[in-house]
């Protein structure tokens, strides 16, 4: 008997991981996620987009994003759900898939205590959203406060493409 609840304990704890991020929907964004995503992303030039389901300019910006992706194969797009708001993983998740950014790498703030988190990122934060930054193969970042021209995210692209030509 035992043997057998050590079984299903040990069988939990290896698929509780898998079961708390549901295949496509926005991983959950806590303490020291900032620095995993700049670990992964190093050397790849990175769009990084905070937005929220309640901000009405990310729900035009969204679609937009979601081109600029189709348009650039070579930049990592990340985006990042930081609404003040509790999060609606589900209402999330369909405006990225309504957008075109559902295979883009997703995050959702899944800490209650979002100032932690801005700190995190950016100590000058104060939350407003749109906000994006562009990080550069050097790791030079530029932060984008409000809606993004998508004639400057395409400028920014081309020089990050000469930088390997």
């Amino acid at each position: 008997m035992k043997r057998h609840l050590l079984a299903a304990l040990v069988l939990l704890a290896t698929l509780s991981p898998a079961l708390a991020v549901e295949a496509g929907a926005p991983k959950p964004f806590e303490r020291g996620s900032w620095q995993k995503l700049l670990h992964a992303h190093a050397g790849h030039p990175t769009l990084v987009h905070f937005w929220g389901v309640t901000c009405g300019p990310c729900k035009v910006e969204l679609p937009q994003l979601g081109q600029f992706m189709k348009d650039h194969p070579d930049v990592d797009v990340v985006t990042i759900s930081a609404d003040l708001v509790p999060n609606l993983p589900e209402a999330t998740r369909s405006m990225l898939d309504h957008a075109g950014l559902a295979s883009a790498e997703n995050w959702i703030f899944g800490d209650g205590f979002a100032e932690r988190l801005r700190f995190e990122i950016d100590p000058a934060w104060q939350g407003d959203i749109p906000r994006t930054m562009l990080i550069a193969r050097d790791g030079t970042i530029t932060t984008i406060e409000g809606s993004a021209e998508i004639a400057d995210l395409n400028k920014w692209s081309e020089a990050q493409a000469a930088t390997i030509r």
